[in-house]
Formats: C-alpha cells, structure tokens, sequence
C-alpha cells in the first residue's frame, strides 16, 4: 500500500484571505484521483496502491494534486508513507520544517503518532522518544500499562496489521450546513460563509458532472422571538439560472444580489446551501475562431442578474399564445418564469399553431389599432386605400370572459395599399348578431416594411 496525507493551511502572506472549501468537499475532491479517501486526524488520507500507474507514477500524481489544488489561495502540504501512519508523521514533520529520520518508522519522534500523545511524559521519563523506542518494550506490558490503543497503532505503523477507515463516498444531492463564525445581522454578511458552501458546490457539480439549475440558501434564525412576534426557525432564498452551470462567479453575483434585498428577521447563525435541481452537464463547447469567443457574460446570464436585481417582473420577454386576434398572439412574461409545456395533446397541438408564423401577418403591429377615416365607403390612411388582398376572415375571442371585455372579435382582414405609407394591413369591424348592429368601422393594425 501507498499513501498520501495532504493538508492545508492558509497563507498569512496572501493579499485577499481565501476561501477554503469544507472538509467534505476536500474529500470530495480527492475521490477524482483514488476511490480510498478518509480522514484521519488534521490530514486527508488517499491510498493510491491501485491506481498511481494511471497517474503516470507517484510524482507525476503528487505534481497533479499540487496543480489542482481546490483552494488556490490556501497552502497545501502533502507527504507520502507505506502506512497511513506513517504518511501522516511525514506531513507533521514536514509542517515542522523538520528533517525526516533515516530510519522510518523506528527513527520517527513519538510526538508524532497520534495514539501515544496521552503517554508523552511518562513515555519520555521511561527514555522512550522514537517509535522504535517504544516498539521495543516489552508487548504485554506495553499493552498493560498504556492500552491495546498503542500497541496496535505501533503494529498498523509496521503493516503488522491491517488498517481500517471510514472511506468517504459522494452524496447524490448537494447539501451542506455551516456555521457562521459570528452572528449575522444583515443579509450581505452571509456571503462570505456562503463562498464557501459555493466551493464545495463547484467540487460536487465537477466530481457528479451536473449543472445546477437550482440552489437554496438557508439561514437558522438565533431567536424564536423578536419584538413580541413569533419568528420562522428558518429563512431562505432561491436562486435559479436559465441553464446548467458549474460557473460559480455566476451563481455568487445571483446569489449577493438576492441577498443584498433581503432583510433578515433575526441574527443568523447558521447556514446550509442545498440544489434543489440540477442537469447532466455536457461541458462547454469552444471555438478556435476568434469572433466566436466573445469576451463578457452571457445574455442569460445578463438577463438572470437583471432580473434579481430589479424583480422579475420588470424584465420580461415575448410569448406566443393560441389566439386568433393578432393583438393577442403575443404575450409578455418574466424572463425567469417556468415555461411549461402543456402535458395533453391538444395543448401541444394550440402551442405548436401560435407559434408558427402567418406568411401574411405585416412585420410591424401597431399597439392598438388606428380607427381609419372614410371617404364615402372607402377606408383612407394617407389617401385612399385600395385592397389588395382579402378579406381574411377572423371570427373568435367569444369565450375571452373579462380580460376580453367580454366582446367577441369579428373581422375581414386586408392587405391594402396606401399613396404614401405603401402597404398596410387593414380590417373592417363586422357586427355580431348577437349585438345591436353598428357602423362599419375600418382600422389599421399593421404596416410592412
């Protein structure tokens, strides 16, 4: 066997204090190169026996850990060993600025075996400061007088024994809780805790290749009771993107957006980031052509961090509709908002019809329509109209209810053309016989190009 104790430490000497990803997520991390990742004591162990040859050997893999290293502002330290043990006496050592022993494991200071620091003094008034040392005593009355505890750390050490431990595996939704490191009464001061709940997400999403569609962040309130009202255990807030993404940098200008209009009912104390959706992730694609990779955010992306900053529904964005009326085949919605498609088949079979084009329909539609005035019988826009094309006969909208106004819309649709505007789209208003009979009214509803 072969391991690999890693730790990291952060930088006293570093311009901008990193954010160290949580314990799990480090572990998370590991699994990519080895499937036998623990943790034991301060350090993250990985026994790579079976699979360092896929990593181009022991120095090719310790040069890729360094390289890949998920806290880029934190120091990592690693050191290798035949034994977890041992591995893990190296690193201490090495954190020591020490030189390690000639003869290892018998050269190494007790200090550095986790199982005999209980005994250290009384170890060292018996002349004992090796693990050597100590393995030369006497068995039984080693075990006696200091417990099974040592003998048997001291054996695993030797490989005398097998080794056991608790290997991480990866959890098939994210989830994670932390705890502030000071109580939070403001919104914004839950970021910086939440970068690293972000850091552990990038490592999930990367070892599970998804995307996040959608995540929650949550805060424990630290009061039940505030100014004589009763307060939720809980506040949270959603975030959703318009596509997967890995790309955190994204996902913390939502998230700090969302939070900087949120008041909190309380001190927060703690915090836990969930997904609440995620997708395969097929990578990003590349282009070699320079006019292909455009520098800057993407337009949902934009359109995302418009829409929490200025409330989903002051960005908005066309949607077709099954309707007959031109005024009414469009719609406008929240450019976040779920679309859904309709699950029978009729609904598939309206939405497919709006959304396709009348070759027919003029390009530009004015917003209302323009009632026209007559020349005798004749409509005038500009001068006199002549019809071109017609009628087109649209009778429809009897079931609109009050968004309608509860008329029907019956109408003789014409392509016309107009002296000076060129063509337009006209139609005359035909009465209903279900009302009293009107003036015939022409009105303009769009123009061509």
């Amino acid at each position: 066997m072969h391991w690999i104790a890693l730790r990291w430490s952060l930088d006293a000497d570093a311009p901008d204090a990193p954010v160290l990803p949580t314990p799990e997520a480090l572990g998370w991390w590991a699994l990519r190169y080895t499937p036998h990742v623990a943790w034991q004591d301060e350090a993250l162990m990985l026994e790579v026996s079976a699979c360092e040859r896929l990593w181009g050997g022991r120095s090719s893999l310790m040069r890729q850990l360094a390289h890949e290293n998920p806290a880029p502002g934190a120091v990592m330290r690693g050191a290798q060993g035949a034994t977890s043990p041992i591995a893990l006496a190296r690193l201490r050592l090495f954190e020591r600025n020490e030189n390690r022993p000639k003869d290892i494991p018998a050269g190494l200071p007790l200090d550095t075996l986790t199982a005999a620091h209980p005994h250290l003094d009384l170890l060292a008034r018996l002349g004992c400061r090796t693990w050597g040392e100590v393995a030369a005593l006497p068995r039984g009355g080693l075990t006696r007088r200091f417990g099974a505890e040592l003998r048997k750390a001291l054996d695993t050490a030797w490989g005398l024994c097998p080794e056991s431990h608790d290997w991480l595996t990866l959890p098939d939704v994210f989830e994670q809780k932390l705890e502030l490191p000071a109580l939070a009464e403001t919104a914004p001061e839950l970021m910086w805790s939440a970068n690293r709940l972000l850091a552990a997400l990038q490592i999930w999403l990367r070892a599970r290749q998804r995307g996040a569609r959608a995540l929650e962040l949550q805060w424990t309130l630290d009061l039940k009771r505030f100014n004589g009202v009763n307060l939720p255990p809980h506040q949270q807030v959603t975030v959703r993107t318009a596509e997967p993404t890995q790309d955190m940098a994204h996902l913390r200008r939502l998230l700090s957006e969302k939070l900087a209009l949120t008041t909190l009912a309380a001190p927060a104390s703690w915090l836990r980031l969930r997904t609440l959706e995620t997708d395969p992730w097929a990578g990003a694609s590349t282009s070699f052509l320079p006019e292909d990779n455009r520098k800057g955010d993407r337009l949902h992306e934009m359109v995302e961090r418009l829409s929490v900053r200025l409330g989903p529904h002051q960005v908005v964005v066309p949607a077709a509709q099954a309707d007959h009326r031109p005024e009414r085949k469009q719609a406008w919605r929240p450019a976040l908002q779920q679309d859904k498609a309709p699950a029978d088949k009729a609904g598939r079979q309206a939405r497919a019809a709006a959304l396709q084009p009348d070759a027919i329909y003029p390009p530009w539609l004015l917003p209302e329509p323009l009632l026209l005035e007559m020349d005798g019988e004749s409509p005038c826009y500009r001068g006199p109209l002549r019809k071109l094309v017609g009628p087109q006969r649209i009778e429809a909208g009897w079931w609109g209810g009050k968004e309608d106004g509860g008329q029907p819309a019956m109408r003789d649709y014409y392509v016309a053309e107009s002296p000076e505007a060129g063509l337009v789209w006209i139609f005359r208003e035909r009465p209903s016989a279900r009302f009293s009979p009107a003036e015939v009214r022409w009105y303009l509803q769009g123009l061509y190009a």
